[in-house]
């Protein structure tokens, strides 16, 4: 019958279906093998972002955060359960002392003994003793309860873990939109001092009568265009300052950056490894496994407490009537011992409740920690894809701004010489600022690509 009812229980990680490889978007969407199980996540935070003014945010960001701090804090409460789960199994023993007395009334039977035995309308009592409390754990629900207790702690570690990976991927995804930002101002500004000269020339050619007011006209419009398009950069500069600020929790402030045009050095022999390295690697699929052995150890104390508890009670100390005889021994010793076996019968179904309500939990961690494997995996894909056709979008970027450097001086040139109208010059610049601008965000959209894989790998 004991065996019959054992709720000893061992965990095994749910099947979860994962392809070989991730997709990458090369070769017509096909995927690429890569043998390599570890791969980026792997990788020392330091190694993978090399700018030394990122990590000096990164430091700043992980050691002052609030979330880091409240997460830590986390931590540490779910290390004390541990440590109490750890000695559950030991005896309750109280100590304590108790002095007490009470008039009887003179008319009932218990205050005519009381004045006959003892003469006193009054009867005292004093007690000083220990008391002992311990159930026998059958069922193993003490193993239950630690097992519980360390997936809930180790559970903590991994969210510290995943939040430290999505803070370093949040602080280099704003830096490098900060690079950006104050790249795209620069171009900006350099277009602008061009189209300033080229309103110069064509007013002076318009005094000349050798072009109409509307050339003027328009070369004004796609100066002031440009003059627009400058203070719109200074407020996203701005507020990705205030971002990023607040994120080392800081009050909002300007942000030194370098001036060298955005870069970012990529590890070498990168590597995503495979999709069965995230259930190793990945501290928010880890959390969520963590979490799943959590529910299936609740399942077994509820199924337990279902169950009868046997445990063993005690008590000794010191008893007397009189104070001046309470501490005369033998005669004050008194002691008492007793087994107690108590099966519920009916408790208006709430252990049935919580036994199935705890099965239910379980089963929706399942759901939850397969979701969160099959997420990862799609992140990962999603950020290969991105690398490999941003790849292709920024050769054809760069193509296009070499030959639009060649073709602003010709433009100027031919216009000069009469043989190139006004538009034709206008439209020359305004290809090249916008391809430019253009240029430097598929540049940042390249980093954030990366920044995206090391997160989504669970590197750290």
């Amino acid at each position: 019958m004991l065996y019959s009812c054992s709720v000893k229980r061992e965990y095994q990680r749910p099947e979860t279906e994962l392809p070989g490889q991730f997709r990458t978007g090369s070769e017509s969407g096909q995927t690429t093998p890569n043998t390599d199980s570890a791969g980026i996540a792997r990788l020392e935070w330091k190694a993978f972002f090399t700018d030394s003014a990122l990590q000096l945010l990164i430091d700043s960001v992980l050691s002052r955060n609030y979330d880091m701090q409240t997460a830590f804090n986390t931590v540490r409460l779910n290390a004390e359960f541990l440590k109490q789960a750890r000695v559950a199994w030991l005896p309750t023993l109280n100590a304590g002392v108790q002095a007490s007395t009470s008039r009887l009334s003179q008319n009932s039977l218990n205050g005519l003994n009381l004045a006959e035995a003892t003469g006193s309308k009054h009867m005292e009592d004093y007690l000083a003793g220990l008391d002992l409390s311990w159930e026998i754990d059958i069922w193993n629900k003490t193993g239950l309860g630690k097992k519980a207790a360390l997936a809930n702690y180790l559970q903590s570690e991994a969210a510290v873990t995943w939040l430290k990976t999505r803070l370093i991927a949040s602080t280099a995804s704003a830096y490098y939109q900060l690079l950006t930002l104050h790249e795209q101002l620069t171009i900006a500004q350099r277009n602008l001092g061009l189209q300033d000269s080229t309103l110069r020339i064509m007013r002076l050619q318009h005094e000349a009568g050798q072009v109409s007011l509307l050339a003027v006209q328009q070369a004004e419009v796609q100066k002031e265009t440009t003059a627009a398009l400058i203070p719109e950069l200074e407020q996203a500069l701005m507020i990705q300052e205030n971002a990023l600020s607040i994120l080392m929790a800081e009050e909002p402030q300007a942000i030194a950056v370098k001036s060298e045009p955005v870069e970012f050095s990529i590890p070498e022999e990168l590597s995503a490894g495979v999709p069965a390295a995230l259930l190793s690697y990945r501290p928010d699929v880890r959390a969520s496994e963590y979490a799943l052995q959590a529910a299936d150890a609740e399942v077994g104390i509820s199924q337990a407490n279902r169950y009868p508890s046997l445990s063993i009670t005690a008590s000794g100390g010191l008893n007397a009537f009189k104070a001046s005889s309470w501490f005369t021994t033998p005669a004050s010793l008194f002691g008492t011992v007793a087994g107690n076996l108590v099966q519920p019968v009916f408790n208006h179904r709430r252990l049935k409740t919580e036994y199935e309500a705890a099965k239910i939990r379980r089963e929706n961690a399942v759901i939850e920690f397969r979701s969160n494997v099959l997420q990862a995996v799609g992140e990962v894909s999603d950020a290969l894809v991105q690398l490999t056709k941003l790849e292709e979008q920024i050769d054809r970027a760069q193509t296009r701004k070499t030959i639009l450097e060649k073709a602003i001086p010709n433009a100027r040139l031919l216009f000069n010489s009469g043989m190139a109208t006004y538009l034709e010059v206008i439209t020359a610049q305004q290809n090249a600022l916008q391809n430019e601008l253009s240029l430097t965000s598929l540049k940042r959209q390249r980093i954030n690509a990366y920044i995206l894989l090391y997160r989504s790998l669970g590197g750290a």
